[in-house]
């Protein structure tokens, strides 16, 4: 349904007058709206309609500058607003409806301010809500000692560079959870920060929701489990900022997986906190390192790898590094097998890479093992063409990024697991640089994994490689107490994906329209899988690899598998 534009600032007026009549009101009210309704169809159609229809090519002006055509579209965007206005005020000789957040779309007209469209407004949130939490970092997990991962910005411990696979500086024991603080501190040295909301872009909210789950998803009941998330919300609502948009240009970020805050019920057995299925949380962004196909309010983000480098010519020369390593591991896996789960190919993968001379298995299962230390990972990485990825206890898996940075190419089973969650981060076209394989070919009796990677040509991993090598630098989080100067990290990829995303809902509302038509929440893995100018998801050939289950218990089951299995490798 599009949203009509406000016309109550006419209501004053149209009162005015106690000598008019009743049906004289009544026909000009019904004039006004007739002319409203000419100059929407006029504006959608012809100013709208013109408008796009001229770009195709990269435009060229005086300078020699060449303008992309990204940025033509930005700036025809921009366009509309003006344009809007000043038709409407043309023909109704009333100033035309102002939303509040009309400032904040202005900026990006100034040319010369380097910030226009790109402010970002950071909520002074009680302490509470995060610092409190890293005082008591002991509380954080039962099995894991969190207080040394929340040292260095988030970063944790150094790690030494005896066996030489690492870099000598910007590697740290980085746990995979940590991006709730690590986002925040990166957040710190945005060049872009205001103390102005009505300037800002977004809103970010610095709440550690990953950090609070953490601390009650074991022997707590619901109420202490919603306690922060119930008392956030209504801290934000009562903020002047909350009104602007309803939340809608706010966001916050999450280290863990979505399962964690999306509890069906009050039952006590019941999984998690109830975070993500607030009414006032579904209108934000929240980032996540594991989103829900199904929903949406949350978005994927990468896992924190090991590397944080401070510089560009750090993440430069790594990339160098890995192009000129030589690696004798046709494929990979680094893992343990799900012997619980019936529907887990993990077993078969084991035994293929047991089996293969081509192969290379390092086992993460019971006691000490070589899958818990960042060198033996890395080093394996390093040395394989392909790195296996199936599904962990959920889609996604920490070592899908570990593999990346040293250049391995990911061999992913299912689409959960990369393609439809880091969307922002990764390019649509996944076989640029990864090999899909479904689940089902595994669980085949004759699928060989050696012949299927064996076929790939030299030439074309040489250049599937080189592609997962550009990527880096948005796969990884730069040192949060220092800033690279020209590359864009996954903190920067993330903030200009929220950007963009609040941007286009402004001018969505302000033109009247949605940005999707018969948009259906179930189907919500489908719509970043879009080309540009697609308005509506119809079938897709990944349809059932994503059949909602009636009841999501099999994603509760798979959060506290993730918990069981982070207790077992501090065991």
């Amino acid at each position: 349904m599009r949203r009509r534009l406000p016309v109550s600032l006419l209501s004053d007026q149209m009162e005015k007058g106690n000598a008019k009549s009743h049906n004289t009101r009544i026909f000009y009210l019904v004039t006004l709206s007739a002319v409203f309704w000419i100059l929407l169809l006029y504006f959608h159609f012809v100013v709208l309609g013109g408008s796009t229809s001229t770009i195709h090519e990269p435009v060229e002006f005086e300078h020699t500058r060449v303008v992309k055509i990204e940025e033509v579209s930005e700036n025809v965007a921009n366009a509309r607003v003006i344009e809007y206005a000043r038709v409407f005020e043309e023909h109704t000789h009333v100033k035309a409806p102002e939303f509040p957040f009309m400032r904040a779309l202005r900026t990006i007209e100034n040319k010369s301010d380097p910030c226009g469209g790109r402010y970002i407004y950071v909520h002074n949130l009680p302490p509470r809500f995060n610092q409190d939490m890293l005082k008591e970092c002991r509380s954080l997990s039962l099995w894991t000692n969190m207080c040394k991962f929340t040292t260095n910005a988030g970063l944790g411990p150094p790690l030494e560079n005896i066996q030489g696979v690492f870099s000598d500086t910007g590697w740290y024991a980085t746990n995979q959870f940590a991006v709730d603080v690590i986002f925040s501190n990166r957040m710190k040295q945005y060049e872009c920060l205001t103390n102005d909301s009505s300037l800002a872009a977004a809103i970010f909210v610095p709440f550690y929701a990953g950090f609070d789950i953490a601390r009650y998803l074991w022997g707590y009941n619901t109420t202490t489990r919603d306690s922060a998330s119930l008392a956030l919300v209504e801290w934000l609502m009562k903020r002047p900022e909350w009104n602007v948009m309803n939340g809608k240009d706010h966001f916050l970020v999450a280290g863990r997986i979505t399962w964690d805050f999306r509890r069906l019920s009050d039952e006590e057995s019941d999984w998690g906190n109830k975070l993500l299925f607030l009414p006032a949380a579904k209108n934000m962004s929240m980032l996540v390192v594991e989103s829900s196909p199904w929903n949406a309010n949350d978005f994927g983000i990468p896992y924190p790898t090991y590397f944080h480098p401070a510089r560009d010519s750090d993440v430069l020369n790594w990339q160098d590094r890995m192009r000129n390593l030589e690696r004798k591991w046709l494929f990979s896996f680094a893992g343990a097998p799900r012997p619980d789960n019936p529907k887990s190919i993990r077993g078969q993968i084991i035994d293929q890479c047991r089996s293969s001379k081509l192969g290379k298995l390092l086992e993460c299962d019971f006691g000490e093992s070589k899958c818990h230390s960042p060198s033996s990972i890395m080093q394996m990485f390093q040395s394989s063409l392909f790195c296996l990825q199936p599904q962990g206890d959920s889609y996604t898996r920490r070592s899908a990024f570990d593999s990346m940075l040293a250049g391995c190419i990911p061999v992913f089973f299912h689409p959960g697991s990369a393609y439809t969650q880091y969307t922002w981060h990764l390019p649509k076209n996944y076989t640029t640089y990864s090999v899909f394989i479904p689940e089902d070919d595994i669980r085949g009796k004759n699928f060989s994994l050696e012949e299927r990677l064996g076929q790939i040509s030299p030439e074309q991993v040489k250049l599937m490689r080189e592609n997962v090598i550009n990527l880096i630098p948005s796969l990884i989080y730069a040192d949060p107490r220092s800033k690279l100067e020209s590359l864009k990290d996954s903190f920067d990829v993330s903030v200009q994906a929220i950007i963009d995303k609040v941007t286009r809902l402004r001018r969505n509302i302000i033109e009247g329209r949605t940005e999707y038509d018969n948009f259906i929440e179930e189907n919500s893995w489908k719509y970043e899988l879009l080309d540009e100018g697609q308005r509506e998801a119809g079938g897709h050939e990944w349809d059932p690899f994503f059949s909602k289950p009636k009841v999501e218990e099999g994603n509760s089951e798979a959060a506290k598998n993730s918990w069981k299995n982070e207790q077992r490798s501090q065991s």
